[in-house]
């Protein structure tokens, strides 16, 4: 195997042998991570947080015009707390998506102080010639 990555948008990418300052070898196996995917995932939660902020309107108009035209029938009322319970669903969806656009966002940011500390770790074992590692 020549090498293990995992490829996400470019920004926050660390090669293991740039934390070692090289001193890795030649032909070792390489990994890699991006803070990109995670960001991109936590948008797409803020996206579907968003996409479903109108649906509670949406619904209630909806039905308006469906009270609206049924008459004296029982089934309005029986709709009504149906549309309340979607209402509901919806709310905790969105609820989920929001928390979970805050959590991979955490995610990425503690990977990258994580790669912080461990390149820190190996500035004392720099090799010869080189103050710090990079």
């Amino acid at each position: 195997m020549a090498g293990v990555a995992v490829v996400g948008q470019p920004g926050g990418r660390q090669r293991l042998s740039d934390l070692l300052g090289g001193a890795g070898g030649v032909g070792r196996d390489v990994l890699q991570h991006s803070d990109g995917v995670w960001l991109r995932a936590a948008g797409g939660a803020e996206g579907m947080c968003t996409h479903l902020g109108p649906v509670k309107s949406e619904l209630e108009t909806a039905h308006e015009g469906l009270l609206a035209g049924a008459g004296g029938l029982t089934a309005p009322a029986e709709l009504g707390s149906v549309r309340e319970s979607w209402v509901r669903r919806f709310e905790v969806a969105r609820g989920e998506c929001g928390a979970l656009a805050g959590k991979l966002r955490a995610v990425a940011r503690a990977q990258g102080e994580t790669d912080e500390t461990v390149r820190a770790s190996f500035a004392s074992v720099a090799p010869s010639g080189r103050s710090e590692v990079r």
